[in-house]
């Protein structure tokens, strides 16, 4: 099974309606789909910014958030599954289905280490693949990846959030960062899983 966080940086580019196709055609029953926040998450920013109340309330609205981004995304490719736990999930890839993670089942009532801003959609798509038992987590952002570079400096440039380098760090899965333009390397990759 292959965990693919797609950045909420791309739900304005056309590059998302191909990355969720593909991800479709050649996917089913291997792949979780995991949304970013995107402009969703930005407006929680704001608000807080605006209002000062706690990362807690804001980790909260940051989940649904990325549930609104995997809600879009179905609506882009309807035949994408939406799943909010992972009984839904290895329901859906059982079924032969692409799921899309809608992490509501993370919501707190109290803080904890990932009720933070330097916890973001990139650090629960690790965690969601650690409860998973993924082979392979693939984070996909909008900007162009130097794959020679380690975590900890994709972090220090803020490609990945600052906690991530630590959740992949000891994974006993494969971590790849990804830019908008390699839908096709992706796709690539997993059709040569069914030859």
């Amino acid at each position: 099974m292959w965990v693919v966080k797609i950045g909420g940086s791309l739900s304005h580019d056309p590059a998302l309606r191909e990355w969720l196709t593909r991800l479709w055609e050649v996917g089913g029953g291997r792949v979780v789909i995991v949304p970013g926040g995107g402009d969703f998450a930005d407006a929680v920013r704001q608000y807080q910014q605006e209002w000062r109340f706690d990362d807690l309330a804001a980790h909260n609205m940051c989940l649904l958030a990325m549930a609104q981004y995997a809600i879009l995304m179905q609506g882009v490719v309807p035949e994408l599954v939406l799943a909010s736990n992972e009984e839904r999930i290895r329901r859906a890839l059982r079924d032969g289905r692409v799921a899309v993670w809608v992490p509501t089942d993370l919501m707190r009532a109290t803080p904890d280490s990932m009720t933070n801003w330097d916890t973001t959609s990139d650090s629960l798509a690790a965690w969601l693949s650690t409860l998973l038992n993924a082979e392979r987590l693939m984070i996909v952002k909008s900007c162009d990846v130097d794959t020679d570079m380690s975590m900890d400096a994709l972090a220090a440039k803020g490609i990945v959030d600052r906690r991530f380098p630590a959740y992949v760090r000891d994974a006993n899965y494969i971590v790849e960062i990804f830019s908008h333009s390699d839908a096709e390397v992706v796709r690539d990759r997993l059709l040569n899983l069914t030859v």
